[in-house]
């Protein structure tokens, strides 16, 4: 499965003009509250419409039914955590640095777009070929990533695949402990464990 199979979506039509696009995010936005707070089998267009203030004639000018907004939203959110962390990353000096700051960056992410968790839960059973896209697409950016780390011996030569999946399970999973379950950071002390225990797997000396 490629990284372009999803970015132009069957039922989704893009926006032509400025006004368009502000409408077709406002969209977005009221889809992402009311998906979060009600899930996705319990939403309706109206639902969505009525949040972000539009007529349901608006709606369908850029979606054809409600999956098709479901989907293009994951995919949305998909691009902007991947922006948000590439952007945060970009210049830092190594890979070991990359990963502690690229952890803080989802982090703030996470606690902007707090419904993130239930959205991709849910993309599952609504959609399993997008759900594994939306995986496999953060893994094959990060293991291409790290594979470059390698050959510059920041860290030590491994499976990049498996190395990449491994750190999105330890991400995923801290960023539900503390950003979503308690609405804040990881704490220092746990942000600093995780850094030695990345550290230490990926092969790099600790003083």
């Amino acid at each position: 499965m490629s990284e372009m199979d999803f970015n132009e979506l069957e039922g989704v039509t893009r926006p032509k003009t400025q006004r368009g696009e502000v409408t077709f995010q406002k969209l977005l936005e009221a889809a992402e509250a009311v998906f979060g707070e009600k899930g996705y089998y319990e939403t309706s267009i109206v639902d969505i419409i009525q949040r972000a203030g539009v007529a349901q004639g608006t709606f369908y000018l850029y979606f054809k039914t409600k999956k098709d907004i479901f989907r293009q939203l994951v995919v949305h959110l998909h691009h902007e955590v991947r922006k948000t962390i590439q952007e945060a990353v970009q210049g830092v000096a190594n890979r070991l640095a990359a990963e502690t700051t690229g952890l803080r960056a989802y982090h703030n992410f996470l606690l902007e777009h707090r419904n993130l968790y239930r959205l991709v839960r849910e993309l599952e059973f609504v959609d399993e070929d997008l759900f594994k896209w939306y995986y496999q697409s953060f893994a094959n950016n990060y293991a291409r990533r790290l594979s470059q780390a390698m050959e510059k011996g920041d860290i030590r030569k491994m499976d990049p695949e498996a190395l990449a999946y491994s750190l999105i399970g330890l991400n995923v999973f801290i960023g539900m402990r503390w950003p979503l379950w308690e609405n804040r950071p990881a704490p220092t002390i746990a942000v600093e464990t995780i850094v030695d225990f990345i550290t230490r797997g990926l092969g790099t000396e600790t003083k």
